[in-house]
């Protein structure tokens, strides 16, 4: 008898103590791990326990794991943010957009994005910003052992990190634990406030959780505000839920279906590769079976019998296909990428691929929003923010900036697919047109054209063009043909 998501559930340990929020988001984390399995005891070739009783398959773990629910997620973060992907700041100062942008790249903020949109795919995310000697530092908190409090305005209140350690841990950092405790759990808390970090006391499992602050370990801010960034996945920012929608939860009990289904189909190949063999004698000792495999070779008297029980062949088509259908219904579900690259006979358009990858790009779009006017618009206002509050102001690459304004801030994204050379050309003479009718500026139209065309930086081509045209102005200007006009009879111009 097979199981599903909610008995599986059933079987990971919980501490002491613990929220059932917590336990369900370290519940989906195993799964986007691919470790949902390894607390059953069994592996699946097991089939009788030591004392001869059979092991049910819920007790055994899958030889196959798919893992499509970690796959779909991927595919969504790579094109999220993956490659040429990353959005540009752009605002009302561009000296504020060109700070953060560079930010962004010395910070390796692409990468650290992407991995908090994995890890929050299972509901959320935090991004835990520190200073240290004016330059900022952003981390990435595991929001399973955090937890929130909003004020009426939407704003962090404070954030209280709270999970289990050993006294063997605890000793390794310094603290003060005495031999016989090493092996003893501890309940490990601090907490970002709008003024500091508290640290606190650390607690037996199972003891008085009496909050005890240590002073050593605290920290004084004052930055009228939490420096934490709290984003919900697929979800809507200002809602008192710490989460969003978890990307995969939806598909979870349908991947178990397969990894069991493909574990049975494989155990039914190894076994139709080697059959069992059945042995008839009549003169044997009742109740005695003799079992091997065909490769055995046998002397039967003339009244016994041998046969082999194998699997037929069309049983292993019929679950491959069965396999097929729950494949293609995870994926529908999760909004995946249902194409195969080995169907592709020829190159594709950016167009075309947007078209086969809509499923993929739907679901890549909430994650904009949620990642991009959720999670980094707020990080860079909180940078700018800070960038007035410490003294000195902060440091990015070796310049001092202590009055950075977030004003107009917003962000570009490139397109989802770069064009190919069929596409470009009509996308040129199309905007061409729309700026000889007044329909748009020439520095949209350079940032739609180097988009599309795959630039990862839109608004320095946008610099470089400006640029050249103030150097071809002044060259004219200094062989006498003002106003930026070329000369039919000077070469110079």
């Amino acid at each position: 008898m097979l199981m599903d998501w909610l008995s599986l559930q059933r079987r990971y340990p919980v501490a002491p103590g613990m929220t059932a929020r917590a336990a369900r988001l370290l519940a989906l984390q195993r799964v986007l791990d691919g470790t949902q399995y390894d607390i059953l005891p069994y592996p699946f070739a097991t089939e009788r326990n030591p004392s001869g009783e059979y092991i049910p398959l819920s007790r055994r773990r899958p030889s196959v794991r798919t893992n499509l629910c970690r796959t779909v997620v991927d595919e969504a973060v790579s094109l999220l943010f993956g490659d040429t992907h990353w959005p540009l700041a752009v605002g009302a100062r561009a000296a504020t957009a060109e700070a953060l942008n560079r930010f962004a790249v010395e910070a390796g903020l692409p990468a650290l994005m992407m991995q908090a949109a994995i890890r929050g795919s299972v509901g959320s995310a935090a991004l835990l910003v520190e200073c240290f000697d004016n330059r900022l530092r952003i981390g990435l908190l595991d929001t399973a052992h955090l937890v929130p409090r909003w004020d009426n305005a939407g704003a962090l209140v404070e954030v209280t990190e709270r999970f289990v350690v050993t006294g063997e841990e605890l000793a390794a950092h310094g603290y003060d634990i005495a031999s016989p405790e090493r092996e003893t759990r501890f309940w490990w808390q601090r907490r970002w406030t709008r003024n500091g970090l508290l640290a606190f006391v650390p607690v037996p499992v199972g003891g008085e959780e009496a909050e005890v602050e240590d002073p050593s370990r605290s920290i004084s801010h004052c930055f009228g505000f939490v420096p934490i960034v709290w984003i919900r996945n697929l979800g809507v920012s200002g809602s008192d839920d710490p989460e969003g929608e978890c990307s995969f939860e939806k598909a979870i009990d349908t991947v178990i279906e397969a990894d069991y289904l493909l574990s049975q189909a494989g155990r039914g190949l190894k076994y139709g590769s080697d059959p069992t063999l059945v042995l008839r004698t009549p003169d044997g000792v009742e109740g005695l079976a003799r079992q091997g495999g065909a490769a055995s070779a046998l002397t039967l008297p003339p009244e016994g019998d041998a046969k082999l029980l194998e699997i037929n062949g069309a049983a292993a088509g019929a679950v491959l296909a069965h396999y097929r259908e729950l494949r293609q219904l995870v994926l529908e579900q999760l909004h995946g990428n249902r194409m195969h690259g080995d169907r592709l006979s020829a190159p594709q358009s950016g167009r075309a691929m947007e078209l086969m990858c809509q499923p993929l790009i739907w679901m890549a779009g909430r994650m904009r929003s949620a990642y991009g006017e959720g999670g980094i618009l707020p990080l860079y206002r909180m940078i700018c923010q800070l960038s007035t509050i410490v003294p000195g102001g902060v440091t990015i690459g070796e310049t001092m900036f202590s009055d950075l304004d977030p004003a107009g801030l917003s962000l570009h994204w490139p397109s989802w697919f770069t064009a190919d050379e069929q596409e470009l050309l009509p996308l040129a003479r199309g905007l061409d047109v729309a700026i000889s009718n007044g329909l748009l500026s020439r520095e949209t139209a350079s940032r739609l054209y180097a988009s599309a065309a795959g630039i990862p930086d839109p608004a320095s081509e946008w610099k470089k063009i400006v640029a050249a045209e103030a150097a071809e102005r002044s060259s004219g200007e200094e062989n006498g043909h003002g106003g930026g006009y070329r000369c039919a009879t000077c070469t110079s111009c």
